[in-house]
């Protein structure tokens, strides 16, 4: 699978983003797509997921503030961001899971100024 992350931008704190994640294969037929992000500390952090059911997961700091969702119109897995937070800057990464393979988009970066 193929991903194409995009949204990112430059937002002050409190503000609003919406990100993409672009897949070359249905999404509704991919296990599990997973949004990370990359701090500016160079940790790995789970931001949210989606399974293939439906059924979402959420990093405990972006609960309330964040939502994850698939759009059929565009193939997409979208992240929701509201409420932004200096601490929620990083690179946002979409990831897929499929039985037996995964794969990483390349990263659209979200900075939040305070």
């Amino acid at each position: 699978v193929q991903l194409q992350a995009s949204g990112g931008g430059l937002v002050q704190a409190g503000g609003s983003l919406r990100l993409s994640c672009a897949a070359s294969r249905s999404i509704f037929n991919i296990n599990l797509m997973e949004w990370y992000r990359q701090t500016p500390g160079n940790q790995r952090e789970f931001v949210a997921s989606i399974s293939i059911g439906g059924d979402t997961s959420y990093r405990e700091s972006v609960k309330g503030r964040f939502t994850i969702s698939r759009n059929a119109a565009n193939n997409t897995v979208d992240l929701q961001m509201n409420s932004l937070k200096p601490e929620d800057t990083g690179l946002y990464k979409c990831h897929s899971i499929l039985i037996g393979s995964d794969s990483w988009g390349q990263g659209t970066l979200v900075t939040v100024s305070s």
